[in-house]
């Protein structure tokens, strides 16, 4: 009774959202998740980043073939080794009508640094930005870097002269419950601008009749209307009853449903996120366990017990329906740096048993999990399927599986409050230094979690997600030698090195690549992109 009711206040509410767009090309979809907030640099994850895509926009922008194009700059050079010159648009309005020019670019370079920002790692601290006249800017790096605007696809610009009217101040930490004028309020430059918002109810946006790209638009869209669905059953029926033109994900077991309902189909393809568990390797103690007094996480044997005793290619049948792709490395197929010759360490009970006897923990231990449940495709299943294999290997697992916008509070910094969590990530440069700086680079500051307490973590752009505090100074010494590479295949040899020692290390606990699976109405066309972005810009609906 209580899903129907649930499904029936949904089907109110998407009924009068078509009514208020009557004869209107009206895109309704629906996620299992909620954005986090309409600051674009609140947070780095793929759904809110993609959707405020629609709305802001950088100085450049990913293809959905994920090539990089011209949006806000129109074309760039290296001047010199270290000096990037970017040459903006003309003629771009804010949706509230203002110029955009070099000082948006400026406030942008300062506000993406600041404060809580999630994407410090867009821009390096020491670099320069520097106005040459109103539609032309410089970026000067301390050293060269040849890839410095691969990560600027969700780098989006802001308005100055808004965020001053409005007081906007720095961005706030995700999850912290505090509002700003940015959570619930816009003013990007994009092909979209919103309507309203209500948060968790539904979103509902326009298409900007002043973009300074609508001479080359294919879509036909009008308005979008966004509603999260967190029950897969009734994001599902919401499609197949018509009252949604995409949703995402479809789970795995409902796939040949949507694809033989006359009506649908799928749209399913291998995604570039790789999802992992990451482990708490900074704490002499850890938060959630029976072993006092020291961190078993912490011992090479332990980490590799854990890794022994996950068995990957049931997780792939059993729980993701052979839609996933095991993975040995931090990265998938398709990111600059993957190579084949990294494999898993086989699946193996009795040596992992082995292991976790030799370190000391004969009759195992107890250990705390956290995972998201609408997140990633079938995130709490793989959970679970994960606590019942560690209990075969004597580890016992608390799992505490909730919805993300908690689970990235609970886990992230400040608070660090885990012992091992499931995450995914996907490389914004799509390239392999992005994940080796963000998640294998030594934090900058102590891995202590009352420093990060403080702020001090909030700070540094170099390891800022590498919650568990991994630390190998040869993988930092490596780092820095890719960033100023320019000889690709020299390159390539210091990532794959790179790889080895992390590997070697267990720095983490790669699982798989999950796949995309869309479902589409028909007669709604669109692009699926490889890193689960979903652009509207591509979108025609026919009648």
């Amino acid at each position: 009774m209580g899903k129907k009711l649930r499904f029936s206040l949904v089907t109110a509410s998407l009924l009068c959202a078509t009514a208020l767009h009557a004869g209107a090309e009206t895109l309704r979809f629906s996620s299992q998740g909620d954005i986090t907030s309409l600051d674009p640099y609140t947070i780095d994850e793929t759904f809110t980043s993609g959707f405020l895509g629609n709305i802001y926009e950088g100085l450049v922008r990913r293809a959905p073939d994920l090539s990089i194009q011209p949006a806000l700059a129109e074309s760039w050079e290296m001047v010199e080794p270290t000096r990037w010159r970017f040459h903006l648009r003309k003629d771009v309005k804010f949706h509230d009508g203002s110029a955009f020019t070099a000082d948006d670019v400026l406030y942008s370079a300062d506000r993406v640094r600041a404060g809580a920002s999630d994407f410090k790692n867009r821009l390096a601290p020491d670099t320069k930005v520097v106005k040459v006249d109103d539609y032309t800017v410089d970026f000067i790096t301390a050293t060269p870097n040849p890839i410095i605007h691969y990560q600027w696809g969700n780098w989006y610009m802001m308005s100055k002269s808004w965020a001053e009217k409005n007081k906007v101040g720095e961005p706030q930490k995700a999850g912290t419950g505090e509002e700003a004028y940015t959570t619930l309020h816009e003013n990007g430059t994009g092909p979209f601008k919103l309507d309203a918002r209500e948060p968790g109810i539904k979103t509902t946006l326009s298409a900007n009749a002043d973009w300074w790209g609508n001479a080359g638009r294919t879509d036909n869209v009008t308005d979008v209307v966004f509603t999260p669905i967190p029950n897969a059953a009734t994001r599902v029926a919401a499609l197949l009853s018509g009252q949604m033109d995409v949703i995402f994900p479809v789970p795995v077991q409902d796939i040949d449903r949507v694809e033989q309902s006359e009506g649908t189909h799928m749209i399913v393809g291998p995604e570039l996120r790789t999802v992992y568990l990451f482990l708490d390797q900074f704490r002499d103690e850890l938060l959630y366990s029976n072993i006092k007094g020291k961190n078993p996480l912490k011992d090479h044997r332990v980490r590799e017990a854990l890794y022994r005793g996950i068995d990957i290619e049931t997780i792939k049948k059993k729980v993701m329906r052979g839609m996933s792709t095991p993975s040995a490395l931090m990265v998938a197929p398709g990111i600059n740096g993957f190579s084949e010759d990294f494999k898993r360490l086989e699946y193996d009970p009795a040596k992992a048993k082995a292991l976790l006897a030799e370190a000391g923990y004969p009759d195992g231990f107890e250990l705390g999990l956290d995972c998201p449940n609408d997140r990633y495709v079938n995130d709490e299943a793989i959970c679970v399927a994960v606590t019942n294999m560690w209990a075969k290997i004597g580890v016992k697992v608390k799992l505490n599986a909730q919805t993300k916008s908690k689970f990235f509070e609970k886990v992230f910094a400040p608070k660090l409050d885990f012992s091992v969590g499931l995450i995914g990530s996907t490389p914004p440069s799509f390239d392999s230094l992005a994940p080796i700086n963000s998640l294998h680079v030594c934090p900058r500051v102590s891995p202590d979690a009352a420093a990060w307490q403080e702020g001090e973590r909030e700070k540094v752009s170099n390891g800022k997600s590498n919650y568990g505090g991994y630390c190998n100074p040869e993988v930092d010494k490596l780092a820095g030698q890719i960033l100023l590479e320019t000889d690709q295949d020299k390159r390539n040899a210091l990532i794959k090195q790179t790889w080895k020692i992390t590997t070697d290390d267990i720095a983490y606990l790669p699982l798989h690549q999950q796949w995309i699976a869309w479902g589409v109405r028909d007669g709604v066309e669109l692009k699926q992109r490889p890193d689960d972005v979903f652009d509207w810009r591509y979108v025609e609906i026919k009648k």
